[in-house]
């Protein structure tokens, strides 16, 4: 799936880095491929980084969420994962992110091409105001596939997403007139049908009733089957529910990040353990 943009050579696997979890050495997991990362990565608006010298990493198939409080640069980081940042002025980034290990954030780079590998669904339901079809089939009609490709991508795209059946019979009909978690999972299956190996969540839920949320979770767990999935959420439980990795963000700085379990359980900073028991600020 790699584009030669994206694949000037051959990447070896590297190891995740290992997670603060006390076990023997005989359960110690399997190294793991990292599919995306981040070094030493700084985001500016202006003068004032955003984000400061956080470096994660995020393994293939794997679920990691991203929490902390508001205003704590959870969003602006799963943002710089796929250079949506460029479209904000004045904003800068130093260091590296890496996908699969080449530069993302090189000059050359395309970032089209990147998007295409990382897709990335936002907090509110966006769908344009085309029919559910035109949706799912914008990005690979934009990018050149056939017309005959089309149905099939969009059929298996709307399967991914755990909407095929609810849609089916009206898929020349407007996307607007779906409800809003049936939104969702359509901007969700829109970016699935340009085949990405990473999809960022930012907060996919938030705007949701518990039963349109409880549909989206039991969709991520179903999606990392497929793909490596990072998630932006306020909601703790959530992340316990759905994530194999947590992290805690503060202030722009990454504070811990862990196994869920671990991190829910055992937490190694104060700062985390706070935030976790509601005693925070």
């Amino acid at each position: 799936m790699v584009v030669s943009m994206l694949a000037r050579k051959e990447q070896a696997v590297i190891p995740a880095a290992p997670l603060s979890v006390n076990k023997s050495p005989e359960q110690e997991p399997k190294a793991q491929k990292i599919v995306l990362e981040t070094k030493h990565l700084y985001v500016y608006y202006g003068e004032k980084p955003a984000i400061k010298n956080v470096s994660l990493a995020f393994p293939e198939h794997q679920v990691t969420a991203l929490i902390g409080p508001s205003g704590c640069g959870k969003s602006t980081y799963l943002r710089s994962l796929n250079r949506m940042n460029d479209e904000v002025a004045g904003c800068r980034i130093e260091g590296d992110i890496l996908y699969k290990g080449e530069h993302l954030n090189r000059p050359g780079v395309d970032v089209f091409e990147v998007r295409k590998h990382i897709g990335m669904v936002f907090q509110r339901p966006n769908p344009f105001a085309k029919s559910i079809f035109e949706n799912v089939a914008f990005g690979p009609k934009h990018h050149g596939v056939k017309k005959a490709l089309l149905e099939e991508i969009v059929e298996e795209s709307l399967k991914k997403a755990a909407l095929w059946d609810e849609v089916k019979d009206r898929l020349h009909t407007s996307a607007l007139a779906l409800s809003g978690g049936q939104q969702q999972r359509l901007c969700i299956a829109r970016a699935l049908a340009m085949n990405p190996e990473v999809l960022l969540l930012d907060e996919p839920a938030s705007a949701l009733d518990p039963v349109s949320t409880g549909k989206i979770e039991e969709l991520i767990v179903e999606l990392k089957k497929e793909y490596t999935v990072a998630i932006v959420t306020h909601n703790m439980q959530q992340a316990a529910r759905i994530s194999d990795i947590t992290t805690f963000f503060y202030m722009g700085e990454l504070i811990e990040a862990g196994e869920t379990s671990q991190m829910f359980t055992n937490p190694k900073k104060k700062q985390t353990e706070d935030y976790l028991s509601g005693n925070f600020g």
